[in-house]
């Protein structure tokens, strides 16, 4: 319970009627889930206008409505707060609710299309290993101290997020590491919260079905930047041309790391297989059960984040030569009869060439590479073409197949990755849109030393068709199909 004056700190009203001493239960932005003493933010989303919903809320029992147009003949009984950003308001008004929680932890969001879910991961085993409690944010699931929550978004909305933080905060945590979307930038889910660190990964193609334009999406990532404190870190990738953009007008300490060039953190890889591979990070060598570039680099970010968060440089060595890759990413099966596995959640071109381009290193130079690829449905249909030729070109065979369908036609999406194949990589592509059917293929077009690499759901265990979710683990289905070879 909290009075409305407290809760619309820091956000810019243009005008208040009704009482500032109203008494306030609870935070919605959904109408449905209004009772008495509600604040209602009406937020314009993405597929509903939350302004469309205020006499639902009203009737409901709302006490307080924040909205960016007012209604005609607004209910008298009630407070009224026009601003000129509801989801803005709707993230400060969350934070002063509970009490600010970010404020009271070390809070570090990653973000950047891919190596998001892998760097906090590894953030949060690293300060856990050095004794701290700790909370994280990620598209596999949150976690508080160890204990498991389910997630359904990459960054919760803004209520979830505060409720989480505030928890975390009761639990005793000192660090939470957080994934920081696009869309959460976007859709300012994230405003009103104090971060002391960032770290930018890459930027490529992805999530143009949303921004539009590249420009749109790059401007999304860099909004996380331009809202950090004086105080804080901004740590980029300055091997990504945007790792520079990020720090322009940014009033944070500003630190670059690098797997090709000068920087203040460096790294370069001595050796790789598929068991792991050696790298020396700031002059030191390291064996570490991870393999590829892309992972060099987000090992190089924990790293540089783990120091600037005051840990040591062997603490932070010895821990990182003992962790393990995230669920589903590039997660190795071995078969008995000597075939490779690989399952990983690249689901944009640029992740599926890095993996591929990393297991075509490590190969030996007769083995096939057998690609089992899809798309997911509803979402951009830009990069479906891209991801097809990428595939084809780097793969000894590859098999189209479906992703999450969600509610399209597997066939015309497959149609659609198909115009990326040209002629002459035709004769190696195979068309199978029953997910379990490919993996069990290319298990039986695979002979010993081979790898197949299963991409796009990764550490997922469902697959959605029709907008229904069925239990499919691609882990599980290459596993079973390897037993059977």
């Amino acid at each position: 319970m909290m009075q409305i004056e407290e809760i619309l700190k820091g956000i810019d009203i243009i005008s208040l009627t009704g009482e500032r001493s109203t008494i306030i239960s609870n935070i919605e932005f959904d109408s449905r889930k209004v009772t008495g003493g509600s604040l209602f933010v009406a937020v314009k989303g993405y597929k509903s206008n939350g302004h469309d919903f205020i006499n639902a809320a009203v009737t409901s029992g709302a006490s307080a409505v924040i909205c960016e147009i007012l209604p005609e003949n607004p209910d008298k009984s009630i407070c009224w707060i026009k601003t000129g950003d509801s989801a803005r308001a709707l993230g400060f008004a969350a934070s002063n609710f509970f009490g600010n929680p970010s404020s009271s932890l070390n809070l570090v969001g990653v973000t950047g299309t891919n190596g998001k879910t892998t760097i906090v991961t590894l953030l949060y085993q690293m300060f856990l290993r050095l004794g701290y409690k700790c909370g994280l944010f990620s598209t596999v699931c949150n976690y508080i101290n160890g204990k498991e929550l389910p997630t359904t978004h990459t960054t919760p909305d803004p209520v979830q997020l505060n409720s989480l933080l505030s928890e975390m905060v009761r639990e005793g945590c000192d660090f939470a590491f957080m994934e920081v979307s696009s869309h959460s930038a976007d859709q300012q889910r994230i405003a009103g919260l104090k971060f002391d660190g960032a770290i930018f990964t890459n930027l490529t193609h992805d999530h143009l079905d949303y921004h539009k334009t590249f420009d749109n999406y790059l401007t999304a990532k860099k909004s996380f930047f331009d809202s950090l404190p004086v105080g804080s870190f901004a740590l980029v990738n300055i091997d990504d041309r945007n790792g520079r953009v990020m720090l322009q007008n940014c009033k944070a300490r500003h630190y670059t790391f690098s797997v090709r060039g000068m920087a203040d953190y460096r790294c370069g890889i001595i050796e790789q297989g598929f068991e792991g591979m050696g790298l020396k990070i700031q002059g030191e060598e390291v064996w570490t059960r991870f393999i590829g570039d892309f992972n060099a680099s987000n090992l190089l970010a924990v790293y540089a984040a783990s120091e600037l968060l005051g840990a040591t440089k062997k603490e932070i060595l010895t821990i990182l030569s003992d962790l393990h890759p995230v669920s589903g990413r590039l997660e190795v099966v071995k078969s008995p009869g000597g075939i490779s596995g690989i399952v990983d959640y690249a689901h944009t071109p640029d992740a599926l060439l890095n993996v591929i381009d990393t297991i075509n290193k490590i190969r030996e130079g007769g083995a096939q590479l057998i690609t089992v690829v899809g798309a997911g449905g509803d979402r951009d249909k830009t990069k479906r073409p891209k991801m097809a030729a990428i595939s084809a070109e780097g793969s000894s065979k590859i098999i189209l197949t479906s992703d999450n369908p969600r509610t399209e036609d597997p066939e015309k999406i497959l149609d659609d990755m198909e115009t990326g194949i040209t002629p002459d990589l035709k004769r190696k592509t195979l068309r199978i849109s029953n997910r379990r059917e490919a993996i069990k293929t290319a298990v039986m077009l695979a002979n010993s030393g081979d790898v197949i690499l299963v991409a796009g759901k990764g550490h997922e265990t469902y697959q959605e068709i029709m907008g229904v979710k069925h239990h499919f683990d691609d882990r599980e289905e290459l596993k079973n199909a390897l037993l059977l070879k």
